[in-house]
């Protein structure tokens, strides 16, 4: 019997059995049949005779290769194949389908079963990824389609699953991440550029430089507008986030809220470390040109690294050999050979340096550091290189004036504060007041529009609050207080008739107190202390009281206008001067002015500055260290501006 069970065990576990290949057959043994594989199985396990049975496998073993073999596709869908294997011949299946018949012994099934368990793993990972997309926000809209391209192409998708209840609804998992993938109608921040735990995406960008050449570009004309905001990013990104952190003053894109407080602190580390990696690349030179015309908002003068960066400013330009574009190999370790366009453009950046060097000079009371040399002085037609635009050209005319001013007038060598005798001054501003009135009839008949024309008038507040130095015995004391007084109304008069402009053709009506450059802040400031200055001295009687108190409380709503975050310098000083108008009771004795006064004035030198090392804008400082003696000290006061 034992014998008899080995062998039929043996038979049953034998691929070439005709028990194991016709079981089925024959269905009235079929519990006989399967007694017998039963025991026979036990017989393998336990009887000595096993050993027997081995060696039978081993015999069918060799014999298995000799099995005729279907295809893999033909495996696959458990039908029949004829494909013939020596000499290889394509079974008729996979040829009238144009599949790829082959025969591999490691191939196996893939079951229905496994494949659904995938496909439920599958969704729910998807699920799992779409959850967490909605929960950071990213919500598709209500009249959503979710075309995907399954259901697209079969529109019957969604109910194809519906014999097997545990997919039910898997289709539309599968189709929201499909189109989350693409990119669909999700609100999902796609972010193209970032700046340490700054973001922004594309059309951020677009919005933002949009932002940067209606309204700041006119003020400094020298990047180009046609100019993908890409390539400003390929030319040095510390130019790219300088012209973002510009535009970011009155704008707040939608996924970037607060954006010019939050790049402040990126862009100052990455300026300071790119200066730190000694630049040579000119491009960054044109960012700190922007950095110095609108620098990032600070609270105090000591807090402000304006002054500091336009030197780095000029000193890299001159290192690279901005001064010299004809000769730019001598500056560099290869040989560089610029076109006609690259030459002016480097040319147009040497001016720009220049300007913004003056500027920041005169609006800091510091010595500018200007080069004008051959560069700037060659203009060789208008067809030349070194060809600068007319609105160029103009701004470089007046700041050399400023220059010219703040040399002569405040580089005395043989005064210990520099500043030029009262004899000598009065004869320059003799000289000064002709040299700025053939200045202004050449630039004003260009008809250049009202930037350019706002920096003349700037320039000659420049000139005049020299007044200020004068002792009340030098000649023509008077005289030059009117001048100033003139000069002064006539900038602030100019500036807010420009602001209020609705003009098109101007540009900047409406807008030009917001997005003005710091030099102009800096220069309404020195015009605001001149009025308060003026109106509370002896000189109050020869001009127009209610006049002047109209002027100057348009003037401080105006610097506040100017203002970009709470409590900044702009926001300081205005408060600070309400605090010395309120505080000189000017409201009250305005009565006691009396324009018809006829009496001799009394002139004193109640407006002699004691701060005078800072050029003209030593009566601001000045200002400042009176209102600390008087208000601060008594507990009238609480604002720090220094």
């Amino acid at each position: 019997m034992d014998g008899s069970m080995m062998a039929g065990g043996a038979a049953s576990m034998s691929p070439t059995s005709p028990v194991s290949s016709r079981h089925g057959h024959g269905h009235g043994n079929s519990n006989g049949t399967n007694k017998r594989k039963r025991s026979s199985m036990i017989g393998i396990e336990s009887s000595p005779g096993s050993n027997l049975d081995d060696h039978d496998a081993e015999q069918e073993k060799k014999r298995q290769p000799g099995v005729k073999r279907a295809c893999n596709e033909c495996r696959q869908q458990k039908l029949r194949c004829d494909v013939v294997q020596d000499p290889f011949q394509s079974c008729s299946r996979c040829n009238r389908l144009k599949l790829e018949c082959k025969i591999e012994s490691n191939f196996k099934r893939v079951g229905k079963r496994s494949k659904h368990a995938e496909m439920e793993k599958e969704i729910d990972r998807l699920r799992r990824s779409l959850a967490r997309a909605k929960s950071q926000g990213f919500t598709p809209e209500a009249d959503d389609d979710m075309d995907s391209p399954i259901a697209a192409s079969n529109p019957t998708y969604t109910h194809t699953h519906t014999r097997n209840p545990s997919l039910m609804g898997s289709d539309e998992a599968v189709s929201s991440l499909l189109h989350l993938k693409r990119g669909g109608n999700y609100n999902m921040p796609r972010y193209s550029h970032d700046l340490e735990n700054v973001k922004l995406t594309e059309e951020d960008v677009n919005n933002l430089f949009r932002q940067f050449w209606a309204f700041y570009h006119q003020f400094l004309p020298f990047l180009n507008p046609s100019q993908a905001p890409d390539l400003f990013y390929q030319q040095h990104p510390l130019l790219f986030w300088s012209i973002i952190s510009v535009a970011a003053r009155r704008y707040n894109p939608p996924n970037a809220n607060d954006l010019l407080s939050n790049l402040s602190g990126p862009l100052t580390r990455f300026l300071w470390s790119t200066i730190g990696e000694v630049p040579s690349n000119y491009y960054v030179v044109k960012a700190m040109c922007l950095l110095c015309t609108w620098p990032l908002p600070t609270s105090t003068t000591s807090s402000d690294p304006t002054h500091i960066l336009c030197g780095v400013m000029m000193k890299t330009a001159t290192g690279i050999g901005l001064h010299r574009p004809n000769n730019i190999q001598d500056f560099s370790r290869v040989s560089v050979e610029l076109n006609k366009e690259q030459l002016n453009d480097r040319v147009t950046t040497w001016a720009v340096c220049n300007i913004v060097a003056q500027s920041v000079g005169t609006g800091y009371g510091q010595p500018a550091s200007t080069l004008y040399d051959w560069t700037l002085a060659s203009r060789a037609g208008e067809e030349s290189a070194f060809q600068l635009s007319r609105d160029l050209e103009a701004r470089l005319q007046i700041e050399r004036f400023c220059d010219k001013v703040s040399k002569e007038m405040y580089s005395n060598a043989s005064d210990p504060r520099g500043v030029a005798g009262d004899e000598h001054r009065a004869m320059l501003m003799r000289v000064y007041r002709r040299d700025y009135a053939e200045l202004n009839a050449s630039i004003l008949s260009q008809g250049l529009g009202p930037i350019v024309s706002l920096h003349l008038r700037a320039a000659a507040l420049h000139m005049r609050l020299a007044g200020f130095f004068d002792s009340s015995k030098t000649p023509g004391y008077m005289d030059d207080l009117m001048g100033l007084w003139r000069a002064t109304t006539a900038f602030l008069d100019e500036i807010l008739e420009v602001d209020q402009a609705t003009s098109p053709r101007d540009g900047v009506g409406g807008h030009l107190l917001l997005h003005c450059s710091n030099y102009i802040g800096q220069m309404m400031v020195a015009a605001g202390f001149a009025l308060l200055k003026l109106m509370r001295s002896f000189f109050s009687k020869t001009i127009d009281f209610q006049r002047g108190r109209t002027l100057f409380h348009q003037t401080i709503r105006a610097i506040r206008a100017t203002s970009v975050v709470n409590n900044d310098l702009q926001w300081r000083l205005a408060e600070l001067m309400v605090q010395m108008w309120n505080g000189a009771r000017l409201e009250h004795n305005q009565h006691n002015f009396n324009s018809n006064d006829n009496s001799p004035i009394q002139m004193d030198d109640s407006l002699q500055l004691k701060v005078r090392c800072r050029h003209s804008m030593s009566l601001v400082f000045d200002s400042v260290w009176r209102w600390r003696e008087d208000f601060q000290a008594s507990g009238r006061g609480t604002i720090d501006c220094r």
